[in-house]
């Protein structure tokens, strides 16, 4: 029997299984029906100046939903032991969980478990275990470790050291009056680790289903613009379980629909109705769900049709290649990329006609097709897709202006081409050319 304590309940005795870092007198996050409110800190100067991008915040917002915690506000503080203060005594002000990020370091600018146990009354002793593990750290890799090393095997006496297996940074988990804070490294191998580890098993055990579950699916669509996407679906914006939104991505539409229910099969029932009303209206532009890709959805595709795949690419550089070779198993349908930047190369190795090139140009339809002909031919492949185009920021002209791309698909029965105007920097021309080259191989032209 171990005693219940929440922000929204009265003490209450439950027969619950002990955590196995509790004290006697545990904090559980249990809302019967309530929200339970989130709030994550990140720390460290780096991530103010935009040195770092705090991948680390992302991870663990995208994780919470599964755990019906609901986050209400992410925050960046520097390496300043006030500011941070004031940021934890505000996220206590209006969260039940905190999770701060960073700041656990050998240096004396790393002060975030100080910071937190100054901020709730408690006091910093040494972690045997920690230490020890920290020794044991050092030792494996033949250095004599710092003895500024040990401030990091500093925990709240009244908190809990979570285990860090790849870092010398272990975590901490403080519990006081209803609020728990927990405090996670900076380091992303190291912070992933915990948080699938530690964090999940602590929310697991202690928010369990009991808030609700929140879970959400995102649809991927390509071949139509996000404005057309919005007035497609228009009417599906204004629901409030499960909702619809629309993501901001590069060369393709993102629609993520969120619903909240007490169980994950009730939640999933809800996505697959949305998910089902959203495809019936977009139809064969849906190409996929949450991570998957359009690259996977290709390279799948290809090799279940048995067929063989050649690519020509000149302003995209290869990277229409790059993206189909990081699928697993690409080789079973991937036979040859040509990288055939200048015309001698269009030539020689794809045995495009020169008079196409002086008549037409590199940039045209002509040499488009001729370019995907020629992969075909030279490789073996059954079906060819070739990429050529201005991606700037110099040679463009009035009449072939920079972002204009033309590409062809070829195959034993016919080559079709097609005229695409990217707007953008160089890198979002060629992400957004190598974009529609796999949307093109995806439908084959249909």
């Amino acid at each position: 029997m171990v005693r219940v304590r929440g922000s929204f309940l009265s003490e209450q005795a439950l027969d619950l299984p002990c955590y196995p870092y509790s004290t006697s007198d545990i904090i559980v996050l249990v809302f019967g029906g309530f929200i339970v409110r989130a709030e994550i800190i990140s720390v460290g100067t780096e991530l103010l100046l935009g040195q770092i991008v705090d991948t680390d915040a992302a991870y663990l917002s995208s994780l919470l939903p599964q755990f019906g915690v609901d986050l209400h506000y992410r925050v960046t503080v520097g390496d300043n032991e006030s500011r941070l203060a004031d940021a934890l005594r505000l996220a206590l002000s209006r969260a039940d969980i905190i999770f701060t990020i960073g700041g656990l370091g050998p240096t004396m600018d790393d002060l975030t478990k100080e910071t937190v146990a100054v901020v709730l009354g408690d006091e910093m002793v040494l972690h045997e275990e920690s230490a020890q593990r920290m020794r044991s750290f050092f030792a494996a890799r033949g250095i004599e470790m710092p003895e500024s090393n040990l401030k990091q095997a500093m925990t709240p006496r009244h908190g809990k050291a979570l285990p860090n297996p790849l870092g010398t940074a272990p975590g901490a988990a403080f519990e006081k009056d209803g609020k728990v804070i927990i405090v996670l490294p900076g380091p992303p191998g190291e912070f992933v680790e915990m948080v699938d580890s530690q964090v999940v098993k602590y929310l697991r055990e202690y928010v369990g289903d009991a808030a609700g579950l929140i879970r959400s699916r995102v649809l991927r669509i390509a071949g139509l613009g996000e404005s057309s996407v919005a007035e497609m679906v228009k009417d599906h914006f204004n629901g409030s379980n499960p909702t619809v939104a629309p993501l901001a991505s590069s060369g393709e539409v993102h629609l993520r629909i969120t619903a909240k229910a007490a169980s994950a099969a009730e939640a999933d029932a809800m996505l697959d109705d949305m998910d089902a009303g959203l495809s019936a209206i977009l139809g064969a532009n849906v190409f996929g769900r949450d991570d998957e890709t359009l690259e996977q959805v290709v390279v799948r595709s290809l090799i279940a049709d048995k067929l063989t795949l050649a690519l020509a690419e000149s302003c995209t550089g290869g990277l229409i290649a790059n993206r189909i070779t990081n699928v697993p198993g690409a080789s079973e349908t991937l036979l040859a990329g040509f990288v055939t930047y200048s015309n001698r190369a269009k030539k020689d190795i794809l045995g495009v006609d020169e008079q196409l090139l002086i008549e037409y140009g590199a940039v045209s339809e002509q040499v488009a097709r001729a370019m995907a002909e020629g992969a075909r031919r030279v490789s073996g492949a059954d079906i060819a897709v070739s990429v050529t185009g201005i991606a700037g920021p110099t040679g463009g002209t009035a009449d072939k202006p920079v972002g204009l791309v033309y590409m062809a698909l070829s195959t034993a029965d016919e080559t079709i081409a097609f005229e695409h105007r990217f707007s953008g920097k160089r890198m979002d021309i060629k992400l957004r050319a190598s974009q529609a080259a796999l949307n093109l191989l995806r439908t084959r032209g249909s």
